[in-house]
């Protein structure tokens, strides 16, 4: 594969934040396939012809399904919101393109389930916006778990917090509509869950609770409309390898801005992680006198890969972007059939049955089993 032919649906947030993978793909790994951005879609001509312009799409259309069906477009990344998702990777893996689709996979597990079979039956490569599990610091603690650095692990706590939606008098927008899905457990939840799935496997039984800080919300036109989806979620949470653990979300904590926080609890020590400060973590072992062990930070540095290939000296740091990046680099190893750190389709559909288990548990009061 000499180059590779990237079409655009959705402009907005997470569709700016392909763009600037695709366009910085090529300058930070050499090693990977001419980018050339083929085709975008959006809601209207005028604001397609403008975002074009904006990322450096060649062409730009109002009907996303001419994206999936142009001939020169090679990989599709769908940016929507989350209902339109599963129509629209179907369609592109249909239409033997590769996939890169954003979390969640889709509102109903009916949907993600559909989204999952059309990637094995395609012959395309379809994976999921988990950029968080990107990060050199989070590969590195996998290796250091993987390593036995702090023993058998036991316990785990993992948060994930931000404040876009703790003000109540905020508008009501589709993230607060039951057609978005649960609310905190597919916005938020899935991403602690991405890293739980990569660092130990997945989860096999849940107890969980949601709520609804603020019943209703101001509409722009006038009026109030009720919320119909949870900004807070709390799980207890029993990994398939035996550790308990807890899972904590809100998208209403005021001051939080971008937290995924992690606490790994071993036989021999602990490991903390806060991706309000993605670029450190802190590792206790318990060896040596006691007299001198304690939390040691360690810094983010070309020691931790793929950081080299942004920054020759350690401490700088990385970005969000830097880590959608990352995923653009490891998508295409994936299309070109080589290893790579993603969560496909399956990996996907794990994590969304975690989530409608989490969902189930809340209305039913009792612990529920995750279905395989």
């Amino acid at each position: 594969m000499e180059s590779v032919g990237v079409g655009l649906i959705g402009t907005g947030y997470m569709g700016k934040c392909h763009a600037l993978a695709w366009n910085a793909v090529n300058r930070v790994f050499d090693d990977c396939p001419e980018i050339r951005l083929a085709h975008l879609a959006d809601i209207t001509a005028e604001q397609a012809r403008a975002k074009a312009r904006e990322f450096g799409f060649e062409n730009s259309t109002d009907d996303w399904t001419e994206v999936v069906g142009d001939p020169d477009v090679d990989v599709v990344s769908v940016t929507t919101p989350n209902s339109f998702h599963a129509e629209m990777a179907i369609a592109a893996l249909e239409a033997g393109k590769h996939v890169w689709c954003e979390k969640p996979m889709a509102p109903s597990i009916e949907d993600a389930t559909r989204m999952r079979d059309a990637a094995r039956d395609s012959k395309g490569t379809a994976i999921l916006g988990y950029n968080y599990i990107q990060n050199p610091i989070m590969l590195h603690i996998r290796s250091l778990l993987e390593a036995g650095e702090i023993g058998e692990v036991n316990h785990v706590r993992f948060e994930m917090d931000e404040d876009f939606m703790a003000d109540p008098e905020a508008l009501f927008y589709w993230k607060s509509a039951a057609s978005s899905g649960h609310g905190a457990l597919d916005d938020f939840a899935v991403h602690p869950l991405s890293l739980i799935h990569k660092l130990f496997g997945p989860v096999s039984s849940v107890m969980a609770d949601m709520a609804i800080p603020y019943a209703d919300r101001p509409l722009s036109k006038g009026g109030r409309r009720a919320v119909e989806t949870y900004d807070v979620a709390s799980a207890l949470i029993r990994l398939e390898n035996g550790a308990a653990g807890t899972l904590c979300v809100s998208r209403s904590a005021w001051g939080r801005k971008g937290r995924v926080a992690m606490q790994i609890f071993g036989s021999q020590g602990s490991i903390l992680f806060d991706q309000e400060r993605m670029n450190e973590f802190r590792l206790y072992k318990n060896t040596g006198s006691l007299a001198n062990q304690g939390y040691c930070t360690v810094l983010a540095s070309p020691e931790h890969p793929p950081y080299d290939r942004f920054l020759p000296a350690p401490g700088h740091g990385l970005g969000f972007n830097d880590q959608k990046t990352i995923e653009c680099r490891q998508l295409i190893s994936a299309m070109l059939g080589e290893s790579a750190h993603v969560i496909d389709f399956d990996e996907g559909l794990v994590i969304e049955r975690t989530v409608h288990a989490m969902a189930q548990s809340h209305h039913e009061r009792r612990w529920v089993e995750v279905q395989p």
